[in-house]
């Protein structure tokens, strides 16, 4: 049976490949819910924008009126929420907007969903969910220990970011045992693909590297992620929505744990083959390797223990970081106009920062 999906945040990353996924791949409808703040870019939708399965709501999570205008509007049968600040540096930089767009956005969308929840009939009432998409970073840094983040890893938040990513899964769990709200939450692994905004780790990377400008790596690049092709990511979250337990958490991981110097290596050793640097003092584009002063608070490392999706759901990744990451590559290099809309402020009128989250 069709359902329509309500995703909150979905010009952003993760958002917009889910619903590229939903409309290219199944007969569900999607209503986008943005804000269109600085990561919100309707440029990585222009594929799907025409099709009648597809709406767009330029609406602020935490304006309570208006959520509750578009839930009423489109009585959505599963709400995926996305929407989040979600740049660590920006975090440290500026905690109050992670405050407000996380935690108390959430607290909103819970609020209107549950008045919406209730006045549905029993029959639509019954098959309603609320999908919340988290971060591996509720659970803190690993350390060097040869352990994984399970659903029941205690969390340990570091970063601002963190932190209010934390308080937003706490405040789903509280509105699912509290009020019964058929909620399911995900936690996933450091994601890249297509479409990422240019501040993150891998298309800062990619861009620096072929306009030769340095590429920044933070201490000693020692930092561990496991990484997940954000194609991936979607597919899972689409079958969590779907086919997940009413108040279960998923963790959703790449399998793929490698050091944020061994990335760097990586891509330069790619973009080597594929796109030689025509500058003439640069033969490797691991010259332009700079080591820069670590961030305040830096986790060491996270990995992802997927067992239970895996079991459960029967879903793992379809690509390994070394697939994943030449299509990533591929595309950036294809796709050099949507990259310079971004960092010219054109999509939207927003100039691009830097991350290695």
């Amino acid at each position: 049976m069709n359902k329509k999906f309500l995703i909150s945040g979905g010009a952003g990353f993760i958002g917009s490949a889910v619903i590229r996924y939903i409309i290219n791949n199944t007969s569900h409808s999607v209503v986008n819910v943005d804000n269109l703040t600085y990561a919100g870019n309707l440029d990585s939708l222009l594929s799907v924008e025409n099709d009648p399965r597809y709406e767009f709501e330029k609406v602020d999570i935490c304006n309570s009126k208006d959520i509750g205008l578009v839930l009423n509007k489109h009585k959505p049968d599963i709400i995926m929420h996305l929407a989040a600040e979600s740049h660590v540096d920006r975090s440290i930089d500026s905690p109050r907007k992670f405050i407000e767009t996380n935690i108390l956005g959430t607290y909103v969308l819970l609020e209107q969903s549950k008045e919406y929840w209730l006045s549905l009939n029993d029959k639509k009432k019954n098959k309603f969910k609320f999908h919340h998409v988290s971060t591996d970073e509720v659970y803190g840094d690993l350390g060097q220990k040869d352990i994984l983040f399970t659903e029941e890893t205690p969390y340990a938040p570091s970063s601002p970011y963190a932190a209010s990513k934390a308080s937003s899964d706490h405040l789903v769990r509280a509105w699912h045992r509290t009020f019964n709200l058929p909620t399911l939450i995900t936690n996933c692994s450091n994601n890249y693909g297509p479409y990422q905004f240019p501040e993150k780790l891998i298309p800062l990377m990619i861009l620096n590297a072929i306009e030769g400008k340095p590429l920044p790596v933070y201490g000693n690049g020692r930092q561990v992620r496991d990484w997940l092709y954000v194609d991936d990511h979607a597919k899972a979250l689409l079958l969590v929505a779907l086919e997940g337990e009413i108040g279960s958490t998923y963790n959703i991981g790449g399998n793929n744990q490698l050091q944020n110097i061994e990335v760097v290596q990586i891509l330069c050793d790619i973009l080597d083959d594929l796109a030689p640097s025509k500058i003439d003092d640069i033969r490797h584009y691991k010259q332009l390797v700079t080591n820069v002063e670590d961030r305040a608070g830096h986790d060491l490392r996270y990995a992802i223990d997927a067992t239970k999706i895996t079991k459960d759901l029967n879903w793992k990744p379809d690509e390994t970081f070394a697939s994943g990451i030449k299509k990533t590559v591929k595309w950036y290099l294809e796709n050099i106009n949507w990259c310079d809309r971004v960092k010219d402020g054109s999509y939207q009128g927003e100039r691009l920062g830097t991350s290695q989250s």
